[in-house]
């Protein structure tokens, strides 16, 4: 059964608890900051997490920044608890590699 698309108050909601993403094109987005060396390893950890939950991010790597933007593809590229799920998981993980919202 593919997830359904969260409703306006739902989304509203969940953003409270992403303070470092965005909604972009019907997308949830955000990047972060980090030293290049460091990139590797973090986007290491960022495929471990997306095959170990079956939901992948759209990730970008521009020198010391990675981007990432998520929607749910079996739900019409709408965004869904799996993605606001995969976003809190995807932040902690930068977070803990060091990395900082791109925007500070």
């Amino acid at each position: 059964m593919a997830a359904a698309p969260l409703t306006a108050a739902e989304l509203e909601e969940a953003m409270t608890a992403l303070p470092d993403w965005t909604v972009e094109d019907g997308k949830l987005t955000a990047a972060f900051k980090l030293d290049r060396a460091d990139v590797p390893a973090l986007y290491a950890a960022v495929a471990a997490a997306e095959d170990e939950a079956n939901h992948h991010a759209k990730v970008t790597i521009l020198y010391g920044t990675i981007g990432f933007a998520l929607c749910t593809h079996d739900a019409g590229d709408t965004i869904t608890s799996r993605d606001t799920t995969t976003a809190a998981r995807l932040t902690a993980l930068t977070l803990a590699h060091g990395a900082t919202p791109a925007d500070q």
